[in-house]
């Protein structure tokens, strides 16, 4: 029977739904990038959902990798498809990633559209600088932020402090909140095995920046008591890498600092599976993927305890906490955790105990899942895969 004589509710069934997942669909992105493709990455194949009543997770690209003039163009495009969508019966819902600055007025101009679309929507905040940047707005701007966070069905948070500061500043009902923590998949590469080089590898993965503590970290890396004939340390990202790399020059430390630049995913997981030490002493954060991904590693974790860090992760026990700024503590702290090869180890396997119970993967999307049920009346369905384990062995 052709498709044009069956009536428009089967062609619809067979055809199915799909929930757009909307952020920058680019690295520009970010961790908001990653963890809604890690989302993408996770569901079941195409067949699978529409033999299980299921929704597709679908990217929505909303800037693009270009200049801010060409995001205009991404974004209108975004509008264009979200309305088709919703006039073909097919789109359930619109699940929005928000970060601050220009992410908050490109995703107010799709919540909004949505609104008037009558497309429900899940708001997804990942900023970690969203209440420095809303005091800094005039008050017609905050009013009208407050408005754009009273849209959606509801608003996924990273943890309590973003709760707190969307339920009491932006007027959020507490039961539109969900605290739902990031979720990251199992290691593809092999971890290396203890004692494989005499070497001691430390990584600082994300973009090069003040706010995540790098010139503290170098200068950190350059005061005695460091083994510096085998320390290796990787600085992975984007940002302004020629001027991190003129820094470490400057302070003599680049005979064994090397800047690997910016690193996909392939990338970035085999960095991850030779490293010792991931060292994040950042000013600010939210809940940064890149130590889910050390945990999942069972790599330890030196890091500011800021954001929400330190409400899921615990000092000595699957991380060793450091204080922005305090370059002697930087560097005390690293090499604590170089030099003492049992807490070493005690943080190794406690963050992986932590990830299998908290951030695998499978926790998030079934977090994320519950919620598109309940405001989208259907969800994706998860894709059930074997993994790489500690060993190597799939």
């Amino acid at each position: 029977m052709r498709s044009e004589s069956l009536p428009r509710s089967a062609i619809r069934e067979r055809e199915g739904r799909y929930i757009y997942i909307a952020c920058p669909w680019t690295p520009l992105g970010g961790g908001m990038f990653k963890v809604a493709d890690y989302l993408i990455q996770a569901q079941a194949s195409s067949a699978a959902i529409a033999s299980a009543d299921a929704a597709e997770l679908r990217p929505l690209d909303t800037r693009g990798g270009a200049n801010a003039l060409y995001s205009f163009w991404v974004l209108a495009t975004a509008l264009a498809r979200i309305t088709r969508g919703r006039f073909s019966g097919r789109l359930a819902g619109v699940h929005v990633n928000m970060a601050e600055r220009l992410s908050l007025f490109r995703k107010g101009a799709i919540i909004a559209a949505c609104r008037a679309l009558g497309v429900p929507v899940v708001l997804h905040l990942h900023a970690a600088q969203l209440h420095h940047f809303y005091h800094s707005l005039p008050r017609p701007l905050q009013a009208l932020t407050r408005w754009v966070f009273s849209l959606p069905a509801s608003v996924v948070v990273l943890g309590s402090a973003a709760r707190r500061f969307v339920v009491e500043e932006l007027g959020v009902a507490p039961d539109r909140v969900d605290i739902v923590i990031n979720g990251v998949p199992e290691p593809t590469h092999a971890r290396r095995a203890a004692g494989d080089s005499a070497m001691q590898r430390v990584l600082f993965l994300g973009n090069l920046s003040e706010r995540k503590g790098v010139s503290d970290l170098l200068q950190a890396l350059a005061l005695p008591g460091f083994d510096t004939a085998r320390l290796e340390v990787t600085l992975a990202g984007g940002g302004d890498v020629g001027a991190y790399e003129a820094k470490a020059k400057e302070l003599g430390i680049d005979g064994f600092v090397r800047f690997a630049g910016w690193s996909d995913q392939q990338q970035a997981a085999r960095l991850m599976a030779r490293t010792d030490v991931l060292v994040l002493p950042s000013y600010d954060e939210g809940l940064p993927l890149v130590i889910l991904e050390a945990l999942a590693n069972g790599v330890a974790v030196v890091c500011s305890p800021v954001g929400e860090i330190p409400s899921v992760l615990s000092d000595g026990v699957n991380a060793s906490f450091v204080q922005p700024g305090d370059v002697a503590g930087i560097a005390a702290g690293l090499q604590r955790v170089l030099q003492d090869g049992e807490l070493r180890a005690a943080l190794e396997r406690n963050g992986r105990e932590l990830y299998e119970q908290q951030f695998s993967i499978a926790h998030f999307f079934s977090s994320v899942a519950h919620i598109h049920q309940r405001d989208f009346g259907v969800a994706g369905r998860p894709l059930r895969a074997a993994a790489v384990s500690q060993d190597g062995k799939a």
